[in-house]
């Protein structure tokens, strides 16, 4: 066991980024000095990995100890080695009666392959997602057809309603209990994911693969997409600016927010 090294994992929005979706300079001065210690740090987060790498790029995060975790776990990416270490995929199968089921009850479904989310409409929705996390979308005829590979995860977005996807998970995803796991990263977003697969196994994972002991993981978050790696990190640290019942699932909550260097905070109070 590598007894002295730490390994901080934190989500993206609302937590290492501001509202403009940047890192900011006291932030990156904390994480250049964890990495400069030999720490490691994960980004762990429910966006796809291309969408992940590209804000990896754009935040230098390219040396040793530096790792993603997608999907809200179902890929973990090394980004020294540049290589995936760590993959569970939905059935491919699947996607149809969920997208039948989504369509049935007005809510907007998409998946992923490889390069582009998929999806069978055009909407304001695929569009503000596609702006919002730089994954570019590709609209097809026939989501059964489209799909070559088993799709990391399926997202379901009403803008209107959580009630709509509060029900759609009740009454459509709870037919495949040993299939899926279902969780929300907002309001109007429903994460649909392999079974047993979310952030809080990934940092179970990642530790043993590293060598790092449980003890030695903080782990940042402000969504309930958050919360299962809130609980299993050692130290679970919720930002300032979480998500209304969030909280109660971690041992900190910060005094400033995202937007105020919330996470060199939790960086200096328990990884340096």
């Amino acid at each position: 066991m590598q007894s002295d090294k730490k390994i901080l994992f934190t989500d993206l929005d609302g937590t290492l980024l501001n509202d403009e979706k940047l890192i900011s300079p006291g932030n990156q001065a904390a994480i250049d000095e964890l990495l400069a210690k030999g720490h490691a740090i994960v980004i762990s987060t429910g966006r796809s990995l291309p969408s992940a790498l590209m804000l990896a790029e754009r935040l230098g995060f390219s040396g040793e100890g530096c790792y993603v975790i997608a999907w809200n776990g179902g890929q973990i990416y090394d980004l020294y080695h540049q290589k995936t270490i760590y993959s569970r995929t939905l059935p491919r199968a699947l996607a149809r009666p969920l997208f039948d089921a989504a369509a049935a009850r007005g809510i907007h479904i998409q998946t992923y392959d490889r390069t582009h989310v998929l999806s069978e409409h055009d909407n304001q929705m695929l569009r503000d997602y596609e702006r919002f996390t730089g994954h570019c979308f590709r609209v097809v005829p026939d989501i059964g057809r489209a799909l070559t590979t088993d799709p990391y995860k399926i997202l379901a977005i009403h803008y209107d309603s959580h009630e709509y996807l509060e029900t759609f998970r009740r009454d459509v995803l709870s037919a495949y209990p040993d299939t899926v796991s279902s969780f929300f990263s907002s309001d109007t977003y429903l994460e649909i994911v392999p079974k047993g697969v979310s952030k809080g196994s990934a940092i179970r994972w990642m530790c043993e693969y590293m060598d790092i002991p449980l003890e030695n993981s903080v782990a940042a978050g402000d969504a309930q997409n958050d919360i299962s790696m809130l609980e299993a990190a050692h130290i679970g640290a919720v930002m300032r600016n979480a998500f209304p019942g969030v909280a109660e699932h971690g041992d900190y909550v910060t005094k400033a927010d995202n937007n105020h260097d919330g996470l060199a905070e939790i960086i200096r109070r328990f990884i340096l």
